[in-house]
């Protein structure tokens, strides 16, 4: 089976969902608390790629090579970020909602931009051996058909429709997790034998990558003395990356068409539960 016919459909009805619950208010928030948003969007943006790299870097000064190819999967992750799963997190974890929603919108729309100029870069880099190289264009259309088309129609929907688009949004909510592990599960069974072999080290360079995002959250929001909430949803917000937007590129056959390069994203996408709903945990004793 194909992982494409399974992710595609997943990624647009995550993205359909986020614009279900999107109000012009959440994006006056840019102008009501600029401080965390601004906080927020450049951990996502700016810091997240530059963590993971230096990640990676460091670990190939130990001798602790990864493959082209991880490198390239692990790269995507971190210029993916948000995700609607992030908005749930920062509810169960008491944090500020409206805040994780707007960081949300806004990161997906930036990233169209951010993630074809930085994955553009690494694959320059590391791609060369692996024959692997980026075709931004096809990038960009696929990303706007599969992410900013359905964000507006469930945006545009929820401003003419609420109700509906609330009682949509209540039937994709309890859809979201059972198909996101059904895309895990099938692609566990075709691609068992390498995510065994690779998860000692993949499953180790993302685990530092998710404390370091999150902790590069905590502290951002120390230093700037944010809320308790707004710190909630900072760490989350920054540690949380969107696994089906990478998986998506990954296997898309107009991009990369390579389901290797999207093994990172499924180990990223078990750790990263783990981890937050961990962190949701200690959030309850605070």
């Amino acid at each position: 089976m194909n992982t494409i016919f399974i992710v595609l459909p997943i990624l647009t009805l995550l993205m359909f969902d986020l614009g279900l619950t999107l109000k012009p208010k959440d994006f006056q928030l840019i102008a009501q608390r600029p401080k965390p948003v601004i906080v927020g969007l450049v951990g996502q943006i700016i810091l997240l790629p530059l963590i993971a790299w230096g990640i990676i870097e460091v670990l190939s000064t130990f001798n602790f090579h990864l493959s082209s190819l991880f490198i390239i999967g692990i790269m995507l992750v971190a210029c993916s970020p948000g995700g609607s799963s992030s908005n749930v997190f920062s509810m169960l974890a008491k944090g500020d909602v409206a805040l994780s929603v707007t960081l949300t919108a806004c990161s997906s729309i930036i990233t169209l931009f951010t993630l074809p100029l930085i994955m553009a870069w690494v694959t320059a880099s590391v791609g060369e051996a692996t024959d692997i190289h980026l075709p931004i264009a096809n990038l960009l259309i696929q990303n706007i058909v599969l992410m900013v088309v359905p964000i507006s129609i469930g945006f545009i929907l929820n401003i003419f429709r609420e109700q509906t688009a609330a009682k949509i949004h209540n039937v994709l909510k309890r859809i979201a997790m059972p198909a996101l592990i059904l895309l895990v599960t099938v692609f566990f069974v075709q691609h068992k034998q390498t995510i065994v072999t690779e998860f000692a080290s993949l499953g180790l360079t993302m685990t530092v990558l998710i404390l370091a995002t999150t902790g590069c959250g905590a502290l951002l929001s120390w230093l700037l003395k944010l809320t308790t909430k707004e710190r909630r949803t900072l760490v989350i917000e920054i540690g949380m990356q969107n696994a089906a937007q990478a998986i998506t590129i990954a296997c898309s056959p107009l991009i990369f068409n390579n389901e290797i390069i999207a093994i990172p994203a499924i180990i990223y996408a078990l750790m990263m539960n783990l981890i937050l709903l961990a962190y949701v945990g200690i959030t309850k004793i605070e």
